[in-house]
């Protein structure tokens, strides 16, 4: 790769990884629930008494960790960077959330927050530069034990729910609709962003 195309690569994750972060803020604090991830960020925020975004940036140190052991190949700069500038990101936008006090509105800035979530994840997904550090543990497993990755995604979804449940994390119609909406936008974004940003 040239020097134009890596500060290309680079900026887009690091944009991906701003707009990730503020949707899933967006998402968290509405009311309904976290994504599936996010359940398990609120039960450790609350047991341990730390900030969401550090939770966040927890929970990924053990998953890249694992990764480096169990398959490497899946780790590459853009999963490190990505996982700073999120963390960062998250803790920064949770201090500046504003919700109404009627639900219909919570609930369409909650939609609104998913939607952008899976647009920024789809933006650092197309830069490919490694994988997230859950996207990283999830294909690992699949690729090693010859696994289907949606049936791996299912049970590490379901487990990290079941966790965060557990520890205080909140499962909701946030949770339900991230798995159902977020997939098709992050392959849709993928592949426009592609095209048109030619990475």
């Amino acid at each position: 790769m040239s020097k134009r195309e890596w500060i290309k690569k680079i900026a887009v994750i690091i944009i991906g990884s701003v707009i990730a972060a503020y949707g899933i803020t967006l998402a968290l604090y509405a009311g309904f629930g976290g994504a599936t991830l996010a359940v398990l960020w609120q039960g450790i925020s609350g047991t341990f008494h730390v900030s969401i975004g550090a939770a966040s940036f927890i929970v990924a140190v053990i998953m890249i960790l694992f990764v480096l052991i169990y398959d490497r190949s899946q780790i590459h700069i853009g999963t490190i960077l990505y996982q700073i500038v999120y963390s960062l990101c998250v803790d920064l936008f949770a201090q500046m959330h504003v919700y109404s006090k009627y639900m219909w509105l919570n609930m369409l800035i909650m939609l609104v927050g998913i939607v952008l979530f899976a647009v920024g994840t789809g933006l650092y997904a197309a830069a490919d530069l490694g994988r997230g550090s859950y996207e990283a543990v999830t294909f690992a497993l699949a690729e090693k034990n010859h696994w289907q990755v949606k049936k791996v995604r299912m049970i590490l979804d379901a487990a990290m729910v079941v966790i965060g449940v557990i520890l205080g994390g909140k499962f909701g119609v946030c949770t339900v609709v991230t798995v159902i909406v977020s997939g098709p936008i992050i392959q849709f974004t993928v592949g426009r962003a592609k095209r048109i940003i030619k990475l």
